[in-house]
């Protein structure tokens, strides 16, 4: 098996562990938003300390590395925290989809604040994302529309986390990051949920623990994949996620999405598709 073929398989162990993710959080039923991400974090900084201890490094990473590790995590926690929002009132398909702008958000921000070149086709592939959402969003100015657009900022929150991962690149590992994120949204979650702590039933509790552990799957798959093959070659199959989830949603909670969100799926889909193939020629 060569790497790229591990990393394609990596990326759907990944694919499919934050599909299931967005399962257990939907099926955690009515609960707070931050209370529900307070037990993904809780989980997720359990297995990066095994790494941690195992390699012997900094928890907290270098002191220079403080500011980035900070934004990182601050980006991330807001990305998680809308995400959260758009699965528990959207179709889980419709969210993922609308949560998969965010590669096309990272490029702007990476031209933006890093000064990296917009290629053509980078350009035309957003132009089409961009439009291929609005099938999603469905412009109408109510209440489903601005659930949509939440949607839409988490996938803009999670590009700048992955703006600053860049910025970070390899001076921290890759546990530390993820578990300096998980502590850093376990501080800030505590005192939010105090204030709006829901007593959870038996079920609740399983359900967010099993998604706490499937998030952690996900980070560490797609992380592991990038590891085994350049984002250009494999980066195609994550959208492997909106199929995952739409056949989660079909058949643990009934739901069909329409035609208008098909449409935009297709569009979004051609959009990465076309920049992955050209990302490949141009390399």
């Amino acid at each position: 098996m060569n790497n790229q073929l591990k990393g394609v398989i990596w990326l759907l162990i990944a694919s499919l562990g934050f599909s299931m993710m967005g399962l257990f959080v939907k099926l955690s039923g009515d609960l707070p938003i931050v209370q529900k991400s307070l037990f993904r974090n809780i989980v997720g900084m359990i297995l990066p300390l095994y790494f941690v201890y195992k390699y012997k490094t900094k928890l907290f990473g270098s002191l220079i590395n403080q500011p980035l590790l900070m934004m990182r995590s601050l980006f991330g926690l807001l990305g998680v925290l809308l995400n959260y929002y758009t699965i528990d009132k959207m179709i889980l398909s419709d969210a993922d989809m609308l949560n998969k702008l965010s590669p096309f958000f990272t490029i702007l921000f990476c031209a933006w604040f890093l000064k990296e070149h917009i290629k053509r086709y980078q350009f035309i592939s957003m132009l089409f994302a961009f439009f291929g959402s609005l099938f999603i969003i469905k412009p109408s100015f109510n209440v489903d529309m601005y659930v949509a657009l939440i949607g839409v900022l988490g996938a803009i929150f999670a590009a700048l986390a992955y703006t600053t991962l860049r910025v970070l690149g390899p001076k921290e590992q890759f546990f530390t990051t993820v578990f300096y994120f998980s502590f850093f949204s376990t501080l800030i979650l505590i005192p939010l949920t105090y204030f709006q702590f829901e007593i959870m039933t038996s079920e609740q509790v399983i359900y967010l623990i099993l998604s706490g552990v499937f998030a952690t799957l996900g980070q560490f798959g797609l992380t592991i994949a990038y590891q085994h093959a350049a984002a250009k070659d494999i980066s195609i199959f994550f959208y492997s996620t909106v199929l995952f989830s739409a056949i989660i949603g079909l058949i643990i909670f009934n739901e069909i999405p329409d035609l208008l969100s098909f449409i935009g799926y297709f569009i979004i889909f051609s959009a990465s598709y076309y920049m992955f193939k050209r990302a490949k020629q141009v390399q």
